[in-house]
């Protein structure tokens, strides 16, 4: 994927996505009389105040204390360090020594770990993180392994998307015939909405609020946090918990300094940031929960989609055994373990 500059707007939104207050956020590690043994640097492109980075603060200074100063782990947010593109690149070539890609973002490199983002496969959480916890993360780590990256155990949450739109309640399948929506650019988004017929168009999120101003779509797919911050209940009157796609953030290291690093010190690094990952879920969980309330009072009515509806839909469309074959009958088969039949 080429690198795309990020957009002032997209920026905006996601400066006012912190669910913790500024306060919480360490500002430095605590201070030892030695330099550090191993001083790592951790990229993101999230803003400081998000729950992923305060979580990642509270990690990096237990590794701190927990290792008596011999690993630093330094934080830079914010797409300090480029774009998803770079980064990715820069910890597979020790430029940089973690970083947290979405399970979309790093699909370009590993395409099965899209696999999560397979249209209404997940019903809630307990499925979710019955799967990425269990097998079906277990073999996308693996998968990730071969590519020189070591992934850790818990991913963290980016939450479900779910469906916005000015024509009224999408409750079935049915509601989607010719629905001119907007998707982000990625081909399974855009497999997954033409096989439930709508009218897909991959837009730039800097254009998402003057497209369904204008009518230029008539709705769009974010998590909530998104659609309350980028205000786009202005626009939209419904919003449909469809939960018809989760992504999460896989918390990945340069396999080369991971490996360098001595055992009683991975473990501490470890235990640290699963420990924050567990954390920075139930972050989400609560922010969601209160940005539903608040969208309400804000004149967006909410219904909940009927998911079977969906799913039969893409059977007979062929989504599920399309995008079995790309993933393999292997990682579809723990999947199906996880949420049921699919395809």
């Amino acid at each position: 994927m080429p690198r795309t500059p990020v957009p002032t707007s997209r920026r905006a939104v996601l400066r006012q996505l912190g669910a913790l207050p500024a306060a919480a956020v360490a500002t430095a590690l605590p201070r030892f009389a030695h330099a550090a043994e191993f001083s790592l640097k951790y990229g993101n492109n999230l803003p400081v105040t998000h729950p992923l980075n305060v979580r990642a603060q509270e990690a990096a200074d237990r590794i701190a204390k927990d290792s008596k100063g011999r690993v630093e782990i330094k934080i830079f947010p914010n797409n300090q360090l480029g774009g998803d593109t770079d980064m990715l690149a820069q910890v597979r070539s020790g430029g940089i020594d973690f970083f947290t890609p979405s399970a979309l973002v790093i699909a370009t490199l590993v395409p099965v770990a899209a696999i999560n983002a397979t249209g209404f496969a997940f019903s809630d959480y307990s499925q979710v993180w019955g799967a990425m916890d269990g097998k079906v993360g277990a073999h996308v780590r693996a998968a990730i392994g071969k590519m020189r990256l070591h992934a850790f155990e818990k991913m963290w949450d980016n939450g479900f998307r779910q469906m916005t739109s000015s024509k009224g309640p999408i409750n079935t399948a049915k509601d989607m015939d010719g629905l001119k929506i907007r998707v982000p650019v990625s081909p399974l988004s855009v497999s997954m909405f033409k096989g439930l017929g709508a009218s897909p168009a991959s837009l730039q999120f800097s254009e998402v609020y003057s497209a369904l101003q204008t009518k230029i779509v008539d709705a769009q797919e974010n998590p909530l946090p998104i659609i309350q911050v980028a205000k786009l209940f202005e626009v939209q009157k419904n919003c449909s918990l469809s939960n018809h796609i989760w992504d999460g953030f896989w918390f990945i290291a340069n396999g080369r300094m991971w490996e360098s690093l001595p055992a009683d010190l991975k473990t501490v690094v470890s235990g640290a940031i699963n420990d924050a990952g567990l954390k920075q879920r139930e972050d989400i969980k609560k922010l969601n929960e209160t940005l539903q309330a608040d969208l309400a009072a804000k004149g967006l009515a909410f219904n909940k989609a009927n998911p079977d509806s969906f799913r039969a839909k893409l059977r007979e469309a062929g989504f599920y055994a399309e995008w079995k074959g790309r993933f393999g009958d292997e990682a579809w088969g723990l999947l199906e373990q996880s949420v049921g039949k699919l395809a």
